[in-house]
Order: structure tokens, then sequence, then C-alpha cells
């Protein structure tokens, strides 16, 4: 099954919102508000493309702050976001893959493509985790290690230290 792998640009924020309603059952207004609020980091988003031309794949970077996803941090954990907002991190927004390429390279792959970038630019990736997901233990296998939780997620930092294999 070969794909292509993209950038993705502001022109993209329709596809990621359309994708997460399916994927999540999101109510879209909702979504949409992400998308154009967020901070998304369009120039370090992916999408795959499959031979056919259809889109098989997301990947949305945001720069969005700890606490825009979890206000409840400011809290229960002040001197652990001072800790960790000292630091420079980009947030993986949504990763999601079309069901046939579930367990195939695919994921890895649009990671991959933009490890350079991230490794040159910052020092963790910031993964909120629904609980309700089953990608807890994916990140957890690339090296990413839980921060905090609250009533929705679980929050993890995979940290990019230039030399380090991260698990890969």
């Amino acid at each position: 099954m070969p794909y292509t792998l993209h950038r993705m640009t502001a022109a993209d924020a329709p596809l990621t919102v359309d994708w997460m309603v399916r994927q999540y059952g999101f109510d879209r207004a909702e979504v949409e508000d992400w998308v154009h609020n967020l901070h998304f980091n369009w120039p370090l988003s992916v999408k795959a493309v499959d031979d056919q031309g259809e889109v098989i794949g997301l990947l949305n970077m945001s720069d969005y702050r700890i606490e825009e996803e979890t206000s409840q941090i400011l809290v229960d954990a002040p001197e652990l976001l001072a800790s960790l907002n000292s630091r420079r991190y980009t947030a993986v927004f949504s990763f999601i893959v079309a069901e046939a390429y579930r367990g195939s390279r695919l994921n890895y792959d649009m990671l991959m493509s933009i490890m350079p970038e991230l490794r040159a630019r910052y020092d963790f990736i910031f993964i909120p985790v629904l609980h309700q997901l089953k990608t807890h233990r994916y990140w957890k296998r690339w090296g990413a290690t839980e921060f905090y939780r609250d009533q929705a997620c679980i929050y993890y930092k995979l940290e990019l230290a230039p030399t380090s294999t991260m698990g890969f």
C-alpha cells in the first residue's frame, strides 16, 4: 500500500475537522473552534495520501500551551507547569490513521518525517490523550512519560534530546 507524505497548510483545516468529527465523534463546531484557535503548527503537520489520492492519515501539530488543554494543572501543579513552560515544546493535537493502515508503518513514517525539525526546535512533545483512546500504549512505546492527568486526559511528554533514539 504505497503512500506519500505531505506537509499541511491552513487550507487543510476543514480536512482536519472532518477527520476528527468522524474518528472521535466530537461536535463539529467545537472542533472547528479548536482548529482555528489552538495555534496549529501547520508547517510541522503531516498528511498521508495513498496512490489513489485519498488521505489516509493526519498528524496535526499545535503550539498551544499545556494550560490551554488543562486549566486544572494551574491549580493542582503550578510548579510542574512552570517547569514545563520554561522549556520549548509543541503538541500532538491529533494523530489519526485510516483503519486499513493501522498497524502499518504509516504512523511511524509520519512522525519520523518531522523528527529532525522537532529535535532541532523543541525539547519535548506534549501529548494529551483522552482516557478512552487506545493510543496510551502507543505513546509509551515511543518513550513518552505521563506527567499529569485530569478527568478528561492523561498528559504525556516525549523528550526530544538531539541524540536520543526515543525507542526507535
